[in-house]
């Protein structure tokens, strides 16, 4: 029976297995999924659970809701396309072949870092429910410390909060952290800054929207500094690049996002470090390797010549049943066709009443549009019980207003900028899982010799070629 692989289960991974478990009758193929979780995570609403509005299982749809796919958990660190073997890393950190006649490589992003002094070692990012539920802690911590010490100097530090990255991530993060701190102790001051390079807060929304967008996080007292990023980041202070050193125990970074290091490690060429692939998803070179989400460099037919998609959850819940159809057609059922998509517009919700949003590009403000923000992030989440447990959670957030309570459940190390997304599974040398090794180092010198050593690039969506639509999340 052919077996169909999917390393991954992002928006991308997910949504392609679930149109593929409706197309395929049950013997006509074995459908497989690696992922080092055994959920989908619904990234949009990660803002909701480190401000306490959403309880994580809310926002983690279970593989096991894709009754004929099974779930292999582990992470993919290598794979040899023409052995058609990947390598899996277990929880154990043990190493394993599995063989496959279809591979979707659909491994999402990770937080984008720069060569910043003291970013690895004392910033957070915000990709994973681990990540939300630590800044979810962590600023009720922060708070209580404050609220008993008699030290002028660390409470300042301990009352400021700073957020790199004013994109959709960051944004609707700060929002809705600063209404967690303003519940959690309405006597104590705290100061929240949000940094960014560009000249606008979530410039995607176009229009006036983004200038929108600012005075409303502006009215929430949320200090925005545009054109400025950080430059040296400490235990208890960050330097912004205009100079300013700002006392600080906690910094966000959520300054975009690359692809996942596995496309670098694939010997076959990228753009800024997602790896090439024709409209229909396809590899290459290869007639039975496709790649889609973040990782992948979708050509984006409806924009100028020689764009990719933009890494986005739109795009990638959109390419997930693109690429079904045409895996299926690859096995003879149906007919292959490129990925072309009609950008819906964009949401944000601000917290309270406040949120932009541009569906089918009709621009709105305020209560419409966290309305409309709302009703499209439940209509998204691809699990009836998690939709139930959505709803519910805001409901009973608005009716009861619960006081915050911390639990401490992930430690510092944990939360570690790299350890939390494992961005340190993939070594430097190959894994020794078996004899497939040295064909995968020859199939990656040949690769790199066809197309000329094309590297990895690390500019994830920086890029104005990308043009993000939508909001943004893990592919």
């Amino acid at each position: 029976m052919t077996r169909i692989v999917a390393v991954g289960a992002g928006f991308g991974g997910f949504h392609c297995l679930r149109t593929l478990q409706r197309l395929l009758p049950r013997n006509a193929a074995e459908l497989v999924v690696v992922n080092p979780k055994d959920y989908h995570l619904y990234t949009p609403l990660l803002p909701h659970v480190a401000g306490g509005r959403v309880h994580p299982a809310s926002v983690a749809v279970s593989l096991r809701t894709l009754k004929r796919t099974r779930f292999v958990r582990g992470s993919v660190v290598d794979a040899d396309l023409d052995g058609k073997t990947i390598t899996v890393r277990d929880p154990m950190g043990r190493h394993h072949e599995m063989n496959w006649d279809r591979l979707v490589l659909a491994p999402g992003a990770v937080t984008r870092i720069f060569d910043i002094p003291g970013l690895k070692e004392h910033a957070h990012g915000f990709k994973t429910i681990t990540e939300a539920v630590y800044l979810f802690d962590r600023v009720l911590a922060n708070l209580d410390m404050a609220a008993s010490t008699q030290d002028a100097a660390e409470k300042e530090a301990l009352t400021t909060f700073i957020v790199v990255g004013a994109g959709l991530a960051g944004a609707e993060y700060v929002a809705q952290a600063r209404r967690l701190a303003a519940a959690a102790n309405p006597h104590l001051t705290t100061r929240w800054i949000l940094l960014d390079m560009a000249d606008s807060v979530m410039p995607q929304l176009g229009g006036d929207l983004p200038d929108k967008a600012l005075k409303a996080l502006r009215s929430e007292g949320i200090e925005v500094r545009l054109g400025m990023s950080v430059k040296e980041v400490t235990a208890d202070s960050a330097t912004f690049t205009d100079g300013t050193r700002v006392p600080c125990r906690l910094l966000v970074w959520t300054a975009g996002v690359s692809a996942s290091p596995l496309m670098g490690r694939l010997g076959l060429p990228t753009d800024r470090g997602r790896l090439v692939v024709n409209a229909e998803m396809r590899v290459p070179g290869y007639t039975d390797v496709f790649a889609l989400g973040d990782a992948a460099a979708v050509p984006d037919l409806t924009g100028e010549p020689g764009a990719i998609c933009g890494q986005t959850a739109q795009h990638a819940m959109r390419q997930g049943p693109a690429l079904a159809r045409n895996i299926a057609a690859s096995l003879g059922r149906g007919e292959a066709r490129p990925y072309r998509h009609h950008d819906l517009g964009m949401v944000a919700d601000l917290g309270g009443f406040k949120g932009v949003a541009s569906p089918l590009h009709v621009p709105l403000v305020g209560l419409p549009a966290k309305a409309v923000a709302s009703a499209y992030h439940l209509m998204s989440l691809e699990s009836l019980s998690n939709q139930a447990r959505l709803a519910s959670d805001w409901f009973m957030h608005a009716l009861t207003r619960p006081a915050p309570t911390s639990f401490g459940l992930v430690t510092d190390s944990h939360a570690a900028l790299t350890a939390a997304e494992q961005l340190g599974i993939y070594p430097a040398d190959k894994p020794s899982s078996g004899g497939g090794a040295d064909a995968r180092a020859k199939a990656k010198q040949d690769g790199q010799a066809q197309h000329g050593g094309a590297k990895a690039s690390s500019s994830g969506s920086s890029s104005a070629k990308s043009k993000p639509k939508a909001h943004q999340a893990t592919g």
